[in-house]
């Protein structure tokens, strides 16, 4: 009876949490941004260039930018990190910033892309490549390392494992990143993964639904397509999202077009077809869909932020991934609630699912 009482009482309490922001911070919690984007007087150009300064500390300014402009979490970079006190504070300073505290998240994968364990100032475990890792016992064990380190640091999202398989030798985007080319290993490699990072209760993330190892070209850059039908995918690069959808806290969306599924050039990322139809509808995903960056050029080649944050809305996407420009993509969200392009039900459906990520609704 009291687990009962106090379930409704957890409810009642992320009803009125909703009921109670404004439009602005509904808005804001679709966003996981670069803590760059909250100092006004940086460019665009300059947040998103990775060899440029950037902030190390949170600042007056950064919290007005952020009253105005709330966001639902910040992605930590290499530039954002000195050392191990500097970080701590950092992270703490951020969580502190706002109400509903926000998420803090990394690129953790292990291999090249880990910015804490690659980092000069950091002693960490750390290894060639994910594919170095020989058994789902040896990777959960990583993995656990790696959630250990996280939560000691004040970050609570990982954007790891990588699903992705690695089928494409002229791929220049996954590679090493991945388990390997066998989907059954891989699925279980990631099934691995995903419960060492939940040891210390970090977030994983499964990435690049559906599937990015076949392609060749760099959706940093442009587009890039995959020639694939639905049924194709399912026999091959599904199965390491599929046979992990329950563990899984998160998806991110790939910006990758597919023809033979969508009909038209929409990158996955911004397709209702895929991110709705497909991942939502079909597979029965309920967690958190989260797009890739919106600051590659597989998006800002075609779409201006503010049109590219909306489609993604539109598409299913719960969470939208540092668009280029913050303030034209928050706004741009914001004006298509207020104009009844995107319902203010839509809205709070995302919401609801982001709160719950962050602990603040019922598990």
């Amino acid at each position: 009876m009291k687990r009962l009482i106090f379930s409704v009482i957890i409810i009642l309490f992320a009803q009125s949490c909703i009921y109670g922001m404004t439009l602005e911070q509904k808005v804001g919690q679709l966003f996981l941004i670069r803590p760059d984007h909250l100092d006004l007087t940086l460019s665009n150009e300059t947040i998103v260039n990775s060899r440029a300064e950037g902030v190390q500390q949170f600042t007056d300014a950064m919290f007005d930018t952020m009253i105005k402009y709330p966001a639902g979490g910040f992605v930590i970079f290499r530039k954002n990190i000195n050392n191990p006190v500097q970080l701590k504070k950092f992270t703490k300073a951020l969580k502190d910033s706002y109400i509903i505290p926000p998420l803090i998240a990394v690129d953790e994968e292990g291999g090249s892309f880990s910015r804490l364990a690659n980092h000069e100032n950091f002693k960490l475990p750390k290894i060639k490549s994910i594919s170095s890792l020989k058994s789902p016992v040896q990777t959960r064990s990583f993995a656990s390392k790696i959630s250990s380190y996280l939560s000691a640091f004040g970050i609570d999202w990982d954007f790891a494992p990588v699903a992705d398989l690695n089928t494409n030798p002229e791929n220049i985007v996954i590679g090493g990143r991945t388990f390997g080319s066998d989907p059954v290993y891989v699925s279980k490699m990631v099934k691995a993964f995903l419960d060492g990072l939940h040891k210390y209760n970090i977030k994983g993330t499964l990435k690049h639904f559906p599937g990015h190892g076949s392609t060749t070209g760099d959706p940093h850059k442009n587009t890039v397509s995959l020639e694939k039908s639905w049924d194709e995918l399912k026999s091959a690069e599904l199965i390491p999202f599929i046979d992990n959808l329950d563990k899984a806290d998160s998806i991110m969306i790939a910006h990758v077009t597919i023809k033979n599924i969508t009909g038209d050039d929409l990158p996955a990322s911004l397709s209702k077809e895929l991110v709705t139809g497909k991942l939502r509808d079909e597979l029965k995903y309920g967690g958190i869909i989260i797009t890739d960056s919106l600051a590659m050029g597989a998006i800002t080649e075609h779409y201006d932020p503010a049109e590219a944050a909306v489609l993604a809305i539109e598409a299913g996407n719960d969470m939208l991934l540092m668009p280029y420009d913050y303030v034209s993509a928050f706004n741009g969200v914001l004006n298509a609630v207020r104009s009844g392009r995107i319902s203010e039900s839509r809205l709070d459906e995302s919401v609801r699912r982001i709160l719950k990520l962050k602990g603040v609704v019922e598990k």
